[in-house]
């Protein structure tokens, strides 16, 4: 036993007193505060750890104010890590709509003329934003957060360069879906490196930074793309875009830190087992399963978190709704001001600016509001901060959505002054941030253990939204006019809209329900 306790003296380590101190030891206090009443977070933190009791061999944070410890770290360390992963956000979206202009010399170049193709070959970028994080997500989980950025965005950029080269339409859809595919991670990943370094009631502004490229790319992208497609040929979009994300990649490598507990963990007691020798140090939060059946359950987790969960399943088909009227604006705004308005191919990128202008507009509204209000209700009921307090900003997008669509749809019908469908795309935008960043800061303060997860299921069906809708909207726009076509698609969002009042009324009650946990 004096050997034992000179190892762990020698080793620096706090040997745990229990299985729950481990455990809260390890993870966020905010975390820890969930758990007292959130049931989905005591589930899904609980089974993952193998009980080790009063080890000397376990290795811990050395206490919870720890340094080494994420939650611990510096403000310039976190938002250092802040900063790499939204400029990597911003690129990947961005190219999303970056090719839009371009279409035209596109299916020229490959001699096709097929309307729907042609949106395809934009949207299936989307697309692979449904499948990848499927495996990214949990990879995160599994392996740590670090090399699957890294490993995304070193793929991302290899499919890029790929998709200039491409030599027919068909190579060009099937390397735009792999490179939606890696370029998914930072978006997928972000909100569980966002849970691991900031508390809850710091994770509003944090979500807001973070989440703002995420609907500013698509909008920005057009902007460069109609210039350097028209300076330099459709495939500088790709090149130029490898070139950037190149850089970014060389930045992350250079600043970007591991923020998973139980990787950093792990890395502990490696080290440890090197320095002394002793192989039966282990990290306090090892996981019970096999690695193979972690894999697999890992892979699995998003897809029951999605369909098993009603509050990520409703919440998730909403945003796809109106993800996809965001990317179906984006497919009939450069033919609406190049052939009513007469804007020229250079310039058109411009009208795009509407949405982003919007976009800023509701990031200011929700990062005054979020915390603030997330306090503000946790003082009126005894200090608990619920995921729940997060919700009450969508209703004001929910209303904004159906708005915004009528504006941009009639006054485009009519052929009104370029300024107001202009305005109609604003509300949109702000519409967007307000549907968009409410939920994904709810579902990351819901399952703060599994924020990855949460978010790749709901980036699943999100994308399917943006993927499919656009797809639909030139025979529709065809059939109804601009004006009843965006009626059509406003009275939808309208007839949605009570998903948002439920989740707010009843929404704790729904996801503490015994029926509707899970066991990840």
């Amino acid at each position: 036993m004096a050997d034992a306790e000179k190892l762990g003296s020698e080793s620096n380590q706090t040997t745990p007193r229990n299985l729950d101190t481990q455990i809260r030891s390890s993870i966020p206090d905010d975390e820890a505060d969930l758990e007292k009443s959130d049931l989905t977070t005591t589930k899904a933190v609980l089974p993952t750890v193998e009980a080790v009791n009063d080890d000397p061999n376990v290795v811990d944070w050395d206490g919870p104010d720890d340094p080494e410890k994420p939650i611990n770290w510096t403000a310039f360390k976190k938002w250092k890590n802040i900063f790499v992963i939204s400029s990597l956000t911003l690129l990947t979206p961005f190219a999303s709509s970056m090719f839009a202009p371009a279409i035209p010399s596109v299916m020229r170049d490959f001699n096709a003329n097929s309307v729907a193709l042609g949106a395809f070959v934009v949207s299936v970028y989307v697309l692979g934003y449904a499948f990848g994080p499927l495996i990214i997500g949990p990879m995160s989980e599994l392996y740590g957060r670090l090399w699957v950025y890294h490993i995304n965005t070193a793929l991302f950029v290899i499919f890029n360069i790929a998709c200039g080269f491409a030599q027919d339409l068909n190579t060009e859809i099937v390397l735009r879906f792999f490179a939606g595919f890696a370029g998914v991670a930072p978006m997928t990943v972000g909100s569980g490196t966002i849970a691991d370094l900031f508390k809850q009631e710091e994770r509003g502004k944090v979500m807001s930074a973070w989440t703002l490229p995420i609907l500013l790319g698509p909008t920005l992208g057009p902007v460069a793309g109609s210039y350097i497609s028209e300076a330099l040929g459709w495939r500088w979009d790709f090149y130029t875009l490898s070139i950037a994300a190149a850089v970014m990649f060389v930045i992350a490598i250079a600043l970007q830190d591991e923020t998973y507990a139980i990787t950093l963990l792990q890395r502990k007691a490696k080290k440890l087992r090197k320095e002394t020798g002793n192989e039966k140090l282990q990290s306090a939060l090892k996981p019970a399963k096999k690695p193979t059946d972690l894999f697999w359950s890992s892979i699995v987790r998003p897809t029951k978190m999605l369909f098993l969960s009603p509050i990520i399943f409703g919440l998730s088909l909403y945003i796809a709704v109106c993800y996809g009227y965001m990317y179906l604006v984006f497919t009939t705004i450069t033919e609406l001001f190049e052939k009513q308005y007469g804007i020229a191919h250079g310039n058109v990128g411009l009208t795009f600016l509407g949405i982003g202008v919007g976009q800023f507009l509701g990031l200011f509204v929700f990062g005054g509001m979020s915390d603030r209000s997330l306090k503000a209700q946790a003082k009126k009921n005894g200090g608990e901060m619920k995921p729940e307090y997060r919700l009450p900003p969508l209703v004001w997008g929910g209303i904004a959505m159906p708005a915004g669509l009528l504006v941009y749809g009639w006054s485009a019908e009519y052929t009104v002054h370029w300024i107001v469908p202009i305005i109609g795309t604003t509300i949109v935008g702000g519409a967007m941030i307000l549907i968009f960043m409410p939920i994904g800061t709810y579902l990351v303060d819901a399952y703060t253990r599994y924020a990855a997860s949460a978010m790749a299921a709901n980036t699943v069906l999100r994308s399917v939204g943006g993927a499919v809708l656009p797809l639909a909207g030139p025979k529709m726009f065809h059939a109804l006019g601009y004006g009843w076509g965006n009626t059509l698609l406003a009275g939808i969002a309208v007839l949605m809209l009570p998903i948002v009042f439920v989740f707010l009324r009843y929404g704790e009650r729904i996801r503490t329900h015994p029926r509707f946990q899970l066991d990840l």
